[in-house]
């Protein structure tokens, strides 16, 4: 097995076309892209919420009689 080949992917695409016609693809194409972005940005703000706590569960190390110094 090759595999797909640019003419594969070619046929494939003007079947596509023909089947569901321009307007259509482009605004799937759209959905796709838009659901791409959603996705990206959840996985940032999950990263940022994880960094965020483990910020404040980090402990404070300073020992006690330091502590009532400052």
């Amino acid at each position: 097995m090759e595999g797909l080949s640019v003419g594969h992917l070619l046929v494939i695409a003007v079947v596509v076309m023909v089947l569901f016609g321009r307007g259509k693809v482009s605004s799937l194409m759209g959905e796709v892209g838009k659901g791409i972005t959603a996705f990206k940005k959840g996985i940032s703000d999950g990263s940022k919420e994880i960094e965020e706590a483990k910020a404040t569960s980090a402990r404070d190390v300073t020992p006690e009689p330091e502590k009532a110094k400052v």
